[in-house]
């Protein structure tokens, strides 16, 4: 890896994101362990673990020795629910695109404010990566906002659902689901659904779903492909599923 593989087609916040969901592990990694995994120089990784912790990612470690991503500690003032976050965040994102130099800058240093004080929950805990990180990352959560609809019908009433879906390499499919959790990260939706296509679990970003059809097909849980089943399916890996689906 010092001779430097390159990722091709997936932007740097994509990158930091993949990294973060390595780290979540609670276990050192080593920039050479880190840097074979997303292919990249370990180089990249010192610059990138650098670019995290100035986010305010609990990373701790450093060159030669490994890096690992601690639990914050937070002093919430108030107690917002996921969709009440959601909302807020989505608010951001409209005042960061502002045209007034001011506002934008307002909203990200709001941004950062919220990454500051999210609180844990029995969800996955917040990844804490997004504006200063990347400006256009509140855009990118924003942009599957449009799905949360349907695809959350489809979770409660167990609906067949086909996406279009764009995947971190730029392969672009046409998958048939059965959707069955949606989790949130502080800046990024996750849909974990039991894919036909690939025929096992896969985890794909809403923000990198371009179209959902609602195919007017219902599934019933059958053993292998529930919900509990995903979640013995993420355990027995170490760590959550693939996002590149």
């Amino acid at each position: 890896m010092a001779g430097g593989r390159k990722q091709t087609g997936i932007r740097r916040s994509d990158r930091l994101f993949d990294l973060i969901q390595i780290l979540r592990d609670g276990q050192l990694h080593t920039a050479r362990q880190l840097a074979q995994r997303v292919e990249v120089s370990e180089r990249t990784i010192w610059r990138d673990m650098a670019t995290l912790k100035a986010s305010g990612v609990p990373v701790e470690g450093e060159r030669g020795v490994g890096y690992m991503v601690t639990s914050p500690i937070t002093l919430p003032p108030i107690n917002l629910t996921m969709g009440e976050l959601e909302a807020l965040h989505l608010a951001v994102a409209i005042l960061g695109e502002a045209t007034d130099p001011e506002l934008a800058q307002n909203a990200k240093t709001l941004a950062e404010k919220i990454d500051a004080v999210l609180p844990e929950n029995t969800g996955p805990p917040s990844a804490g990566w997004g504006y200063a990180v990347h400006p256009y990352a509140f855009a990118d959560a924003r942009a599957g906002f449009k799905h949360m609809p349907l695809l959350r019908d489809g979770v409660r009433e167990q609906k067949v659902l086909r996406i279009s879906y764009l995947s971190l390499s730029g392969e672009k499919t046409s998958r048939l689901i059965r959707p069955i959790q949606l989790n949130y990260w502080g800046r990024v939706w996750t849909l974990s659904a039991w894919c036909e296509l690939r025929e096992g679990f896969r985890t794909f970003r809403v923000d990198r779903i371009d179209s959902v059809i609602d195919t007017g097909a219902s599934f019933k849980e059958e053993s292998g492909k529930s919900l509990a089943d995903f979640i013995a399916y993420q355990k027995a890996k170490g760590m959550p599923s693939d996002t590149s689906a």
